[in-house]
């Protein structure tokens, strides 16, 4: 449900343009794309906190939860239902 909208996220904060289109919830993010620093983690994380209105503690983050778009989907759910 929110999986195309994390995507989109993910492609403007990564300025992954077109490539960034076949990016699905398999993808693999942290490791594998080269844009994904940790200063784009911030980044990435402050613009999930804006689009979607949840606020992330430091403690709530790990590697996991970056380690595809369907892990970092699923965080957001889990954000949205907590």
């Amino acid at each position: 449900m929110y999986l195309e909208e994390v995507k989109t996220i993910v492609i403007d904060v990564l300025a992954l343009g077109p490539a960034g289109q076949s990016l699905d919830e398999h993808s693999a993010l942290l490791g594998s794309i080269p844009e994904l620093d940790s200063m784009a983690v911030v980044q990435l994380i402050g613009a999930l906190e804006e689009h979607f209105g949840f606020s992330v503690d430091d403690d709530e983050i790990s590697a996991e939860t970056f380690a595809t778009l369907g892990s970092l989907t699923a965080f957001v759910k889990h954000k949205l239902t907590a």
